[in-house]
């Protein structure tokens, strides 16, 4: 099921790395990995994929595992890497799916890639900073709240905050994994308990922080600038899940771009928080597939 990892160059003369999983006949849809995290973050359960006849097609976004750092980087360029990617694997048209930190380089794809994009998916997506009627920081949590000041305070406060995580990960992933159970609320320490979530994270976040903290930086200051794009700009179908419990990304975020988003689906999890969406990950590839 897991394919050899392929190296994808750039036309800018980077290099990027992408993986594959499910059926090589499936319903592709590319997959936008959280922050942080890495290609190695396929549905916990791979079984998923055969059963929704998915191919799942994920890459390190610039500076994450081992894909060339890109500094500066906005999340509207994305969408070229996106493209570039689909180009590696001769696919025309897609569908996208970010969770997460994901969530808005997907809807870059959907937004400037609207000629191959087939349909979107945003899971426990954050929404823009810059957000008109949207109280950016309410029911967020401490961990959080203080990760996106020290992103407001500039890359210098950021990377000096970064980089003894990413240093604390390399000595022990499943000690870093503990620390962040203390910022959840009870439903996501549970979730976080079950051994196919705490491999999944263990793995796709390490290999994200194996070159450093850069590609969490980058992705960090791109958020929290103006993305490059207008969400309302987006006309392909997108589908917006999120637990109702999340405190990483409130639920007022799944709210403001359901509404933002013509003609966008909402898809409340009740009882959920940010790591429970990742069960719904088998209807939300049903619904990718139309």
């Amino acid at each position: 099921m897991n394919e050899t990892s392929l190296p994808v160059p750039t036309v800018d003369g980077r290099m990027l790395t992408a993986a594959a999983y499910g059926p090589h006949d499936g319903s592709p849809v590319i997959s936008l990995h959280g922050t942080p995290g890495s290609r190695l973050q396929p549905p916990p359960d791979l079984a998923v994929l055969e059963r929704t006849g998915t191919r799942l097609i994920t890459y390190d976004r610039p500076g994450y595992g081992a894909s060339t750092r890109q500094p500066g980087r906005r999340v509207a360029d994305a969408a070229a890497d996106i493209a570039t990617v689909a180009d590696a694997f001769a696919v025309q048209h897609f569908a996208v799916c970010g969770y997460s930190g994901g969530g808005p380089h997907a809807l870059a794809a959907a937004a400037l890639l609207s000629e191959r994009v087939t349909r979107c998916a945003a899971v426990a997506s954050i929404a823009p900073m810059d957000a008109v009627g949207l109280d950016f920081f309410a029911g967020m949590s401490a961990g959080n709240l203080e990760e996106f000041d020290q992103a407001l305070a500039g890359r210098e406060t950021l990377e000096a905050a970064l980089d003894p995580v990413a240093g604390a990960v390399a000595e022990d992933i499943y000690a870093f994994l503990a620390a962040l159970r203390a910022d959840l609320p009870h439903v996501d320490a549970v979730v976080l308990d079950r051994p196919d979530v705490t491999r999944l994270l263990a793995s796709s976040i390490s290999e994200g922080l194996r070159p450093g903290p850069g590609g969490w930086v980058d992705d960090d200051l791109a958020l929290t600038a103006p993305w490059g794009f207008d969400v309302d700009s987006i006309t392909v179908p997108v589908g917006v899940w999120h637990g109702t419990l999340d405190t990483l990304v409130p639920v007022g975020h799944a709210g403001w771009l359901a509404q933002a988003i013509q003609g966008a689906e909402g898809h409340l999890v009740v009882g959920a928080g940010h790591l429970g969406t990742l069960d719904q990950l088998a209807d939300v590839f049903i619904w990718l597939a139309g």
